[in-house]
């Protein structure tokens, strides 16, 4: 994955996340001949597993899989990669604003109030989500008005006891706020991921299982199969004419894939320029505000307590969002992972280092106790310093993109120039699945233009 730039190739990948390898192995199974250029310093791009002495591997962002994102699945299959059960198991935390905090379960509702109310809220959202077109989003049904809806406004509209877990819900898939997203984009994702429960439940859902050496060893695997087509710290400033520029050559290519993030696409210069509606959208796409908090113990000391690690902050002041149980699948360690986010993490980021640890560790002492204020290390990885993610999970289109420029920015070619990453996939869009099916829409549109016989690859 180093050495000398080819000054020619048939196809250029910008990218070496799961969306961009996944592209070029596409394209190299087909017998294509592909280079991947990174930017970054590793591959998987908003999948980080770094290693650490007593976690194993600390996945710094995404890293859950569930049985219904088979793309990942797959490749994990492929590849070899073991995975193990999130731990679900015991009792689940909520700290709501007047300080009381409530227990439940998996399957037992908590004893706060507002389920019913927000069942009701989910159910009328699954209605709205039913009808979206998956392929063209601005062709659902009253588009227009959905996108010109802030998720804010509409939760003005929904009984008061139900909006504390939606705004949460929002907070913690998109993380920007309910006023940063419309309400055609919300019921989107929804139909994307195949349902509310698949985004927001455990067993059987979207956070149903870990990887045993992290949720970037599959993207690893495929790198290390590309070999040296794979060139790491070569960052692209241009695309002219069929040559990528990059910091360390030009590469002469007849197709492009640029498969990085809205703020990454951006930094790039296009000649041609890029249509205006592509354009607009890349500049329309904001990347969600998140920093991911793992704190490690000597053992899951929650779990004898009959907790599960699991808690949810329905608080003003408290900065934590979600909390869940991160520990490895050895058992090595115990390991509490928590999201700042959103409003959140504005507050957060103006603290000083050490006001940062305290706020949090308070927050998680009166959730799990004394112990919890002790952790023997504490990594935070914030997404938004990310000089190449720039953001995270995924970017949110600004109410009104989708109708002003999402039937012809989203996704369609731009000359010569493809487009991939899991804010192009009508599946599982912005999550790792979903960017594995938007390479392998990519590669196959490339095989098309280069009048190449494609292998079994199937759209988005």
């Amino acid at each position: 994955m180093s050495g000398a730039l080819p000054d020619r190739a048939s196809v250029v990948v910008v990218g070496a996340g799961y969306a961009g390898l996944t592209a070029a192995l596409a394209l190299r199974d087909a017998g294509v001949d592909v280079v991947v250029v990174e930017a970054a310093d590793r591959s998987g791009g908003r999948v980080w597993s770094a290693p650490h002495p007593r976690a194993h591997a600390v996945d710094h962002g995404g890293q859950w899989v569930g049985p219904t994102q088979t793309r990942l699945l797959a490749l994990a299959d492929r590849f070899g990669c073991a995975r193990f059960p999130t731990h679900d198991e015991g009792v689940h935390l909520e700290l709501w604003h007047d300080g009381t905090l409530h227990e439940g379960t998996s399957e037992r509702d908590s004893t706060a109030p507002g389920h019913a109310e927000y069942a009701a809220a989910v159910a009328g959202l699954e209605a709205l989500a039913a009808r979206v077109d998956l392929d063209d989003p601005a062709a659902t049904p009253a588009a227009e008005r959905l996108d010109a809806t802030t998720v804010a406004s509409w939760l003005d509209g929904v009984a008061e006891a139900a909006r504390p877990r939606l705004a949460l819900a929002v907070q913690g898939v998109w993380a920007v706020e309910p006023r940063d997203l419309s309400l055609l984009h919300l019921a989107f994702y929804v139909a994307s991921a195949g349902g509310w429960d698949q985004l927001m439940r455990t067993r059987g859902h979207a956070q149903d299982q870990r990887f045993v050496d992290g949720a970037q060893a599959p993207a690893l695997a495929m790198a290390a199969h590309l070999g040296d087509r794979v060139h790491l710290g070569t960052p692209v400033r241009a695309v002219r004419d069929g040559a990528v520029e990059t910091d360390r050559g030009v590469i002469r290519a007849e197709r492009v894939v640029v498969a990085t993030t809205p703020p990454a696409a951006r930094a790039i210069a296009f000649d041609p320029p890029l249509p205006a509606p592509r354009r607009r959208w890349l500049e329309r796409s904001v990347m969600g505000d998140v920093a991911k908090i793992h704190l490690v113990y000597d053992r899951p000391f929650w779990r004898a307590d009959g907790r599960s690690g699991q808690a949810s902050l329905y608080t003003a002041h408290d900065l934590p969002g979600v909390v869940f149980d991160n520990s490895p699948a050895d058992g090595a360690c115990g390991v509490l992972v928590t999201f700042v986010y959103g409003d959140r993490l504005r507050t957060w980021a103006a603290l000083a280092p050490e006001q940062q640890r305290a706020a949090l560790l308070e927050t998680l002492g009166r959730l799990f106790g004394v112990a919890a204020t002790r952790p023997t290390d504490l990594l935070v990885q914030d997404w938004v310093a990310d000089p190449w993610a720039g953001g995270a999970y995924a970017a949110v289109p600004a109410p009104g993109a989708w109708i002003e420029y999402g039937e012809r920015g989203w996704r369609a070619p731009s000359g010569t120039v493809h487009w991939a990453g899991s804010e192009t996939s009508s599946v599982w869009h912005g999550y790792i699945d979903g960017a594995i099916r938007s390479g392998e829409r990519a590669a196959a549109e490339v095989l098309a233009a280069l009048d190449h016989p494609a292998r079994g690859q199937e759209n988005s």
